[in-house]
């Protein structure tokens, strides 16, 4: 995905949430617009969160949710499907990137959820990313 760096993003909520007062600033505003579509929060309801200080901290803190809660779901994903293929189930691999995709919001896990898929039903190995 052209653009993905969470690091601002991480970086403002690690902040606010060690008790930074949150100031929707230039640059807040930027990086939330730029990161909520990457989380799969569609641009017209980040635009929405942007019109009040209290809805943009609440939007930062969605977003860095997504990130960070996609990101373990999917980490811990892997390495089972990895397990599944060392075992031979690759039935239960795929079963296990299926549930994951139903519920992921996340583009860009979503791609990665599906790379496995595919790697898998090519009859190939898991297609870290």
């Amino acid at each position: 995905m052209d653009g993905l760096n969470w690091n601002d993003v991480r970086d403002l909520a690690r902040r606010v949430a060690h008790g930074e007062l949150f100031a929707l600033t230039e640059s807040t505003r930027a990086i939330l617009l730029r990161t909520a579509p990457q989380v799969g929060i569609a641009i017209s309801d980040a635009e929405r969160a942007l019109q009040a200080e209290t809805t943009a901290e609440e939007l930062l803190a969605e977003v860095s949710r997504r990130i960070s809660t996609g990101s373990r779901r999917l980490s811990r994903t892997l390495a089972e499907v990895e397990r599944c293929r060392d075992a031979g189930d690759a039935d239960g691999a795929r079963q296990l990137l299926n549930d994951v995709l139903a519920v992921e919001v996340v583009p860009h896990y979503q791609d990665i959820l599906r790379a496995n898929l595919a790697a898998l039903d090519d009859g190939g190995g898991a297609a870290r990313s």
